[in-house]
């Protein structure tokens, strides 16, 4: 799984912030209860020097550490007991005094075993889902929000379905892909006219996916291939957002065949794009079809695009 460099870091950052204003809130709790019980605070100053004692008696030349050591266990226990009935008879639990870290899994670091921790993958999302609401509204367009009875129900003549019966199959093909995401690479061809729902599923699709901790980056194919001729420039801003488009786990591309028929970018731009990416996954959406288009997905993908019309 790949996480974008920039919004991990913000994660990071929230997720310090929020560490240190627990730990800030513990410790003015903790003041507060040695005000009121004052020998809290000397019990809980004996504890901490415990395991110093005990590792001075166990260096101490010429004596026998054990009965020192047994001694200090006894005292230990005390203290424990003392502390306990003291915590009780303020109505709180054992562990009131202890820094006890909101993630049992990690222990608040936000990594376990090397790998990044649920905890912190949170934080990430987050980050994520702010980043894609910027240029889709993932409030509002997901999946449940999508109504196939805008559509009509009758079948136009020399047509096998309606246009409701097609839009739930392409409905279905989403939902699949969203799901299955991460199973295997397969990437998705959206096409058909402004308004008939293709910006709605892309922003369905980039909401779970980017939920289940997957890096998504949407954007118009202008803005993106306007990044990679400033990267030419040796602009560090724009070297970060190339890394982000070619390292992210999914590609959302909008507007593309629209600025191949301008001529403001070439298929061979496309195909360099897609030939980096390699086979990670790719959504294309276009307004109207060209065959170059469909075969240069097909070839450069190495795997089957799944093309589907947005019915006319």
């Amino acid at each position: 799984m790949a996480y974008d460099g920039r919004l991990l870091r913000l994660a990071q950052e929230r997720y310090e912030a929020d560490r240190s204003a627990r730990e800030a809130d513990l410790a003015e709790q903790r003041e507060q209860l040695y005000a009121r019980r004052p020998r809290l605070r000397e019990i809980q100053d004996q504890l901490r020097r415990t395991a110093s004692r005990v590792m001075a008696a166990a260096l101490r030349r010429g004596e026998d550490p054990l009965p020192e050591i047994q001694r200090l266990r006894e005292e230990n226990l005390s203290l424990q007991a003392e502390r306990q009935m003291l915590l009780a008879e303020l109505g709180l639990p054992d562990n009131a005094l202890e820094d006890t870290p909101l993630c049992p899994f990690c222990n608040d670091t936000g990594y376990r075993g090397g790998e990044m921790c649920r905890c912190l993958k949170t934080y990430y999302v987050e980050e994520q889902r702010k980043e894609l609401s910027k240029l889709l509204d993932l409030g509002s367009q997901s999946f449940d929000t999508f109504d196939t009875d805008w559509y009509s129900d009758q079948r136009a003549p020399g047509k096998t379905k309606s246009a409701r019966e097609h839009m739930e199959w392409v409905y279905d093909t989403c939902v699949e892909y969203a799901h299955n995401f991460g199973k295997k690479p397969a990437n998705l061809l959206l096409f058909g006219r402004p308004g008939l729902g293709k910006t709605h599923l892309s922003a369905a699709i980039a909401r779970e996916v980017s939920g289940k901790g997957f890096s998504v980056v949407y954007d118009t194919a202008g803005h993106i291939f306007e990044r990679f001729e400033a990267q030419k420039f040796g602009r560090d801003e724009a070297e970060r957002d190339v890394e982000r488009v070619l390292n992210c786990d999914l590609l959302i591309l909008d507007e593309v065949l629209g600025l191949v028929e301008k001529d403001i970018i070439t298929e061979d731009d496309l195909k360099a794009l897609l030939e980096c990416r390699g086979d990670t996954d790719v959504i294309l959406t276009v307004i109207t079809l060209n065959d170059e288009i469909c075969v240069l997905a097909d070839e450069v993908s190495k795997i089957e695009t799944v093309k589907f019309k947005v019915w006319d």
